[in-house]
């Protein structure tokens, strides 16, 4: 697939993934529509990024805005979801409020955002533009973790619910991968929303995944498992 050309949204631009994404996709030609939670985290997209756009999944309401949004003003050909959020320790000490951040964030959100978006992938499609939905979704969809139950299933939840909708949106057209990476030197693990990260082993660069993710869309690989990376 050539990249140059295509407008594809990127949720979670103020990352460490979501702006290398951004700033390797442009390089690459292609239109991003680079998200973040809020106006302060907004300031962390790329300058590359050429549309700043604002989306809290734990609001449905914000994730109806901007798909209402781009259902009227914009072409979609691609939705990479880099958005995440993580959580540790024993489940005996799990909060409702983490399990429903985890939740939300994690699975709901994007389930949310990408089913809605169906129609401007479709019209992609149509268009003869091979769209696509990647999600980062992680190692703990093939492998949970003890003291990371919640978070992994979470995104559990997410692999499958993509698994899935890859077989039925493939007579559509389009293509869906759930990207499993293994741990990755993105700072997520020192900004969880509970709990303290035990000492993991020197993880792959934002770089390296990148530069993998990206190669897989323009293979047109189907799908990214841990052993891929």
């Amino acid at each position: 697939m050539e990249l140059s050309g295509k407008t594809i949204l990127v949720t979670g631009a103020s990352g460490a993934l979501g702006s290398e994404l951004t700033n390797v996709l442009s390089s690459k030609g292609a239109k991003v529509l680079g998200t973040a939670t809020n106006n302060e985290s907004a300031g962390a997209i790329p300058a590359k990024a050429e549309v700043r756009l604002l989306l809290d999944y734990q609001e449905p309401d914000s994730i109806q805005t901007l798909t209402d949004y781009l259902v009227a003003a914009s072409q979609v050909d691609g939705i990479i979801n880099a958005s995440g959020v993580v959580a540790f320790g024993p489940v005996s000490e799990l909060t409702v409020e983490t399990s429903k951040r985890l939740t939300a964030v994690n699975s709901q959100g994007p389930i949310q955002l990408i089913s809605q978006l169906f129609g401007k992938l479709k019209e992609s499609s149509e268009a003869g533009n091979e769209p696509f939905v990647l999600n980062i979704t992680g190692v703990v969809a093939e492998t949970p973790m003890m003291g990371m139950a919640a978070y992994c299933g979470s995104k559990t939840a997410v692999h499958g619910f993509l698994t899935a909708l890859g077989k039925e949106w493939r007579r559509e057209g389009i293509r869906v991968i759930s990207a499993r990476p293994g741990h990755t030197e993105t700072g997520l693990a020192s900004r969880a929303i509970a709990g303290q990260a035990p000492n993991f082993p020197a993880g792959m660069t934002t770089e390296h995944v990148v530069a993998r993710l990206i190669a897989a869309l323009e293979a047109d690989e189907k799908d990214l498992a841990s052993s891929d990376f």
